[in-house]
């Protein structure tokens, strides 16, 4: 039965928020137009190039308490959303391990004390556990008993990226309420949205001429073949500039990443970053030397001053969702949940719980 106030949505980006927001509301009985200035495989997503990971207490090395909230929210949700799709989604919550080498000792520890204190802020989160080498060999037996110390943080997860985006277009394409129009930029200006209409804009870095405060933050991810790793759940690795991942994926597929640039900058990816994140591979594991390279890929991540996502309505009947910086699989679901409550009654509860503030759509009318 539908319950939103209004009969038609034209949804402007096809990236993870624009294809879960239009999915949504055509199950919500809205008729949806879902626009991209690319096609189906979205190309040009930031959402594209990522490795998926859902682990809001890692995060909280680098994010805020509202993003660890907004992470453990969806961490509970992603479930649901992956078993409403036809097409199974790779998904998982092994915990991440959180690894060092002994240079970076002083680092790993400033790390552990960021953990602990977000474990208080946040105790609904499983807390962090610390792992000796047997304990870690235990874990993960292909690294054996390599590192002499870890950091074990249970129950988060990782999904694959690449096919949630195309299981999210399938299930989109077999709406009859859904129609897609792909190489169609749009923007909040083409549209004069009637009473029964609302205009949703997830079009990340594509929306800066209408948002001067966005900025693009540059990531470097390597994708990679590697058979004789076999390591079963994502890895975090101490890095003195920026942390480093490992994140497993299905058929031997590891993707390893991500620098974090200040920097708009879309060119391939510098040697420089290359090397310390195949090196960084290579130190975990040796098997690594003989993996073949499948992808070296460069995005810019949509980024606000804060580094905090935003849900705003900057018009009458308009809303636009951005913002996600580096956590978009990670509180994608949060912020589908509070768009959708703003959509339906002009407020979020969920909001004020989560600790990110949005405007009500009463307040910007």
């Amino acid at each position: 039965m539908k319950t939103l106030p209004f009969d038609v949505a034209h949804v402007l980006g096809a990236g993870l928020m624009g294809r879960l927001m239009a999915l949504t509301l055509a199950r919500a009985g809205c008729q949806v137009a879902l626009f991209d200035v690319a096609g189906p495989e979205a190309d040009g997503a930031a959402a594209r190039v990522a490795a998926a990971m859902l682990a809001p207490l890692a995060e909280s090395a680098v994010a805020p308490v509202s993003v660890v909230r907004m992470g453990h929210h969806a961490l509970a949700r992603w479930p649901a959303i992956l078993a409403s799709l036809d097409v199974p989604v790779f998904f998982q919550r092994e915990g991440t391990l959180v690894l060092w080498h002994r240079q970076d000792a002083a680092e790993a520890v400033r790390l552990a004390r960021v953990l602990e204190r977000t474990g208080q802020q946040v105790p609904e989160l499983p807390p962090m556990q610390r792992v000796d080498s047997a304990a870690i060999a235990a874990l993960e037996p292909a690294l054996g008993t390599r590192f002499a110390q870890g950091l074990f943080l249970p129950d988060e997860g990782q999904l694959d990226n690449r096919a949630l985006l195309a299981a999210l277009r399938q299930a989109l394409e077999a709406m009859p309420n859904v129609t897609l129009h792909w190489h169609c930029p749009k923007s909040p200006e083409d549209f004069i949205p009637a009473p029964d209409e609302r205009v949703i804009d997830c079009r990340g870095l594509g929306a800066r001429p209408q948002w001067n405060a966005l900025r693009g933050v540059r990531g470097e991810v390597i994708r990679v073949h590697a058979p004789e790793v076999r390591l079963t759940r994502p890895m975090r690795l101490v890095h003195p500039r920026y942390p480093l991942y490992i994140a497993p994926k299905p058929d031997d597929v590891y993707v390893i990443g991500a620098t974090e640039i200040e920097s708009a900058d879309m060119s391939p990816a510098s040697v420089r970053s290359t090397l310390e994140l195949l090196s960084a591979a290579y130190a975990v594991h040796s098997g690594f030397a003989e993996a073949r390279i499948l992808e070296i890929a460069t995005q810019c991540r949509p980024t606000l001053p804060d580094n905090l996502p935003a849900v705003e309505s900057p018009s009458p009947r308009v809303l636009r969702i951005n913002g996600l910086y580096r956590h978009g699989f990670l509180i994608a679901p949060a912020m589908l949940d509070m768009a959708m409550e703003l959509l339906t009654t002009g407020r979020s509860a969920l909001a004020p719980r989560l600790g990110l503030a949005v405007t009500t759509l009463e307040t910007s009318a």
